[in-house]
């Protein structure tokens, strides 16, 4: 599936990704391929990021590595997915 992240300054990963974890405002919650048509609101934690995953130079500094997966701290946000493709409006 295709995730993108987007805060209010700039793109800040866009790519195929084996699986997405966000912290939604009722818990934390995995989207897979195939995942039901998906809108909420995200809450401070991590987005956490299963697949090949290349960042690039500029946002390297966001993100780090855990248990395997790459991690991109968020103070809220927003998250859609459809058709395959996640959407995460984070802060």
């Amino acid at each position: 599936m295709y995730l993108e992240i987007v805060s209010p300054e700039a793109t800040l990963f866009a790519g195929e990704v084996t699986s997405v974890t966000v912290p939604g405002i009722n818990g934390e919650f995995q989207m897979l391929q195939d995942h039901a048509p998906t809108v909420s609101l995200l809450q401070k934690g991590k987005v956490k990021i299963d697949g090949d995953v290349s960042i690039d130079e500029a946002n390297e500094s966001r993100f780090f590595k855990e248990d395997g997966k790459t991690i991109l701290p968020i103070s809220s946000g927003t998250i859609e997915m459809k058709d395959n493709k996640v959407i995460v409006l984070a802060d």
